[in-house]
């Protein structure tokens, strides 16, 4: 350990990054997107942010950019590249409000129809794969644990943290 490392220690109780909640979630995250991502990628030709604009609209028709942006908490740049792909392959529809053409309203078109439904299985099968070691105490428990981080989240965030 060097001087300057050994002078902090005296002052600062040095971070364990394995035992730090924000980094492990990350990796968690980072992980758990990553195999959901190749396995998207291998079956079906499209990224991470192309799934969740898709999963979003399949869950909420004739939504804007926007919304997809808060939705899956993606900065605007990726929800439009995203979409614009989505839209090359046809998998997505754009109607734009008549009094204001920079307003749009994105839909599944039907082939995105068929996507999703041919996804979400997939997706459910991970997840089920994912926690299958979880008893139902401890999933509802993860749960409960994952709505009162993002809670705590946004207060933080609120309160300008």
């Amino acid at each position: 350990m060097g001087r300057l490392a050994a002078s902090l220690s005296q002052f600062v109780k040095p971070l364990k990054l394995a035992d730090f909640l924000p980094y492990r979630l990350s990796v968690l995250a980072n992980r758990v997107s990553s195999q959901l991502a190749s396995a998207y990628s291998t079956r079906f030709d499209i990224s991470i942010a192309e799934w969740r604009v898709i999963a979003v609209l399949g869950e909420c028709a004739a939504v804007s950019a926007d919304f997809v942006c808060a939705k899956t908490e993606m900065d605007k740049v990726t929800v439009s590249r995203a979409v614009a792909k989505l839209l090359k392959k046809r998998y997505v529809t754009r109607r734009f409000t008549r009094h204001d053409r920079r307003q749009s309203q994105l839909s599944l078109a039907a082939a995105g129809r068929a996507l999703y439904a041919d996804i979400v299985p997939l997706a459910r099968r991970y997840e089920a794969a994912l926690i299958v070691n979880l008893s139902t105490a401890a999933r509802l428990e993860l749960d409960d644990s994952l709505a009162q981080l993002q809670v705590q989240v946004a207060a933080l965030s609120q309160r300008g943290f």
